[in-house]
C-alpha cells in the first residue's frame, strides 16, 4: 500500500478547485428476494475459459456467479434491484455497486465457493472502478472521493477491508480517477453542473499538469507506456508523461467519446462514439480510433445494420477490437486499419435499450474467450475468438444484465 502521509489534501483541493471553475457542461448517464437460477445441464461442448475464471452476472434483485469453463452456476446471491459489476483486478473479487457503496463479491476459486461478503467500501453514489498497475481506485460520484488500495490486498483480507487511502474530492460529479505506477494521481474535475477536465498530481499533491479542455469528460483507459485517454464531448484528452494533449473530434461541436477500450500492449485505443447529441436511444454506429503514440484520432463508420452500445466493445487476442453488434455477430476490428476483418454469428439480432440500465447484450473477454450475454433468451455464451466458435452456452432462470470477469 502506498503511504497516505505524502498526500497534502489542501494542495489537492486548491489545485482541483482552480480547475473546477467554469465547469458548466451537463451531466450524462454513465454508459454507474434472490432468484434460484441454475445452469442448464452441461453439454459435451469443449470447455471455455481457464478453470480460475469466474463470470459474475447481475439480474434484478441478485447476482449469479458462473464457472468460466462449464458455465455452471456456482452461487446465487440476493442484492438490490439494479447493481453494477466491476472486476476488482485481483483475479478473484468483483465490486458490486449498491446504495451503500462497493460491496465485495468473492467469486471463489477452484475448491472455494463464491460468497457475497458483508465487506463494503462505503461510498455515496458509487461509480467507476479502475484497476491499473497493482492499484484499485473506487470513485464515489456523490462526493468525488477516490478510495485507493493495493489490488491484491483483498486476497489477504478475508474478514475485513484492506487498508485504504482516501483522496477527498472537491465538488461532487460523475467522475473517475486512476493511479499510475509512479504514483501520479489523475482525476476528473467538475461539479453538479458538469465536468470539464482532468488534473494530474504527484505523490505530494502538487499539480503536474491540468486541462480544462474536455467538456463532459467521461471514462478512462490506459494504453501502452501508461498513456491515459479520457473521453470528451468534442474528442478526447490524452495524458502522456506529464503533458495533456487534446484530440479534436471530426464532428463539432459534438463528437463524443465516452469510453476507451484499451490494451496495455497497444498504443491504439478503440472508443465508442456518438455524433448526435439529440439522438434517441443508446445505439451507436461509429467508432473512434486513437493512436496514443502519434496523438491522432479518427472516426470510422460501421456497415449498415451494425450498431452497438457501451457494453459491446472489448479488446482481445492480437490486441484487436471485438464488437458485439445488433445483428448478433461479433465483428473483429483492426484498430490499425479501421477495417472489420471477420464476423462471428453468436446471438439473435437485438434492438437497443430504452434506458442505458436496461438489460441488453454485452461482451467481456478473458484471454481468447469472449463471454456474451443474450438477455432475450436468458443465455450466456462462451466464444473462442481465435476461431469464432461458440464453445459453450447456458440458459439461466434469470435475465442477465451487467457482466464482470475475475480474470
Amino acid at each position: 500500500m502506498r503511504s497516505s502521509t505524502f498526500r497534502a489534501d489542501h494542495l489537492r483541493r486548491a489545485g482541483l478547485l482552480a480547475l473546477a471553475v467554469g465547469a458548466t457542461v451537463g451531466l450524462s448517464a454513465c454508459a454507474g428476494g434472490a432468484g434460484t437460477g441454475s445452469a442448464a445441464p452441461a453439454s459435451d461442448a469443449p470447455s471455455a475459459g481457464d478453470d480460475a475464471t469466474r463470470v459474475a452476472l447481475s439480474y434484478p434483485g441478485g447476482v449469479v456467479v458462473l464457472d468460466g469453463q462449464s458455465l455452471e452456476t456456482l452461487g446465487d446471491f440476493t442484492s438490490e434491484e439494479f447493481t453494477r459489476l466491476n472486476s476488482a483486478g485481483d483475479g478473484r473479487h468483483i465490486m458490486v455497486t449498491t446504495s451503500e457503496g462497493f460491496q465485495v463479491l468473492d467469486a471463489g476459486a477452484p475448491g472455494i465457493e463464491p460468497q457475497l461478503t458483508d465487506l463494503v467500501f462505503a461510498a455515496a453514489k458509487p461509480g467507476h472502478v479502475v484497476t491499473h498497475g497493482g492499484t484499485t481506485v473506487l470513485y464515489a460520484d456523490g462526493t468525488s472521493d477516490s478510495t485507493i488500495f493495493d489490488t491484491d490486498a483483498l486476497l489477504a483480507s478475508t474478514d475485513e477491508l484492506p487498508a485504504v487511502e482516501t483522496i477527498p474530492g472537491v465538488e461532487a460529479h460523475h467522475g473517475v480517477s486512476i493511479v499510475l505506477e509512479d504514483g501520479t494521481f489523475l482525476t476528473t474535475v467538475g461539479n453538479a453542473d458538469g465536468r470539464n477536465g482532468v488534473v494530474a498530481q504527484d505523490e505530494s499533491g502538487a499539480t503536474i499538469a491540468q486541462s480544462s479542455d474536455c467538456p463532459g469528460v467521461h471514462g478512462e483507459g490506459t494504453a501502452k507506456d501508461e498513456v491515459v485517454v479520457f473521453g470528451c464531448e468534442d474528442g478526447a484528452l490524452v495524458y502522456d508523461a506529464g503533458t495533456f494533449t487534446k484530440l479534436t473530434a471530426p464532428d463539432q461541436p459534438y463528437g463524443r467519446m465516452g469510453n476507451a477500450y484499451v490494451s496495455d500492449d497497444s498504443a491504439l485505443v478503440v472508443g465508442d462514439y456518438k455524433d448526435d447529441r439529440d439522438a434517441e436511444g443508446y445505439l451507436l454506429h461509429r467508432v473512434a480510433l486513437i493512436d496514443t503514440s502519434a496523438k491522432t484520432q479518427r472516426v470510422i463508420d460501421l456497415p449498415e445494420g451494425v450498431e452497438y452500445t457501451f457494453r459491446d466493445i472489448a479488446r482481445g487476442p492480437g490486441d484487436l477490437g471485438y464488437l458485439l453488434a445488433t445483428d448478433g455477430s461479433i465483428h473483429v476490428l483492426d484498430p490499425a486499419s479501421g477495417e472489420l476483418t471477420a464476423s462471428y454469428p453468436v446471438i439473435g439480432a437485438w434492438e437497443g435499450p430504452t434506458e442505458w440500465q436496461d438489460a441488453h447484450p454485452a461482451i467481456k473477454v478473458a484471454g481468447d474467450i469472449a463471454y456474451v450475454t443474450e438477455p432475450a433468451k436468458n443465455a450466456v455464451h462462451a466464444v473462442d475468438l481465435t476461431t469464432g466458435e461458440v464453445v459453450k452456452s447456458v440458459t439461466l432462470e434469470q435475465t442477465p444484465n451487467e457482466i464482470a470477469l475475475t480474470h
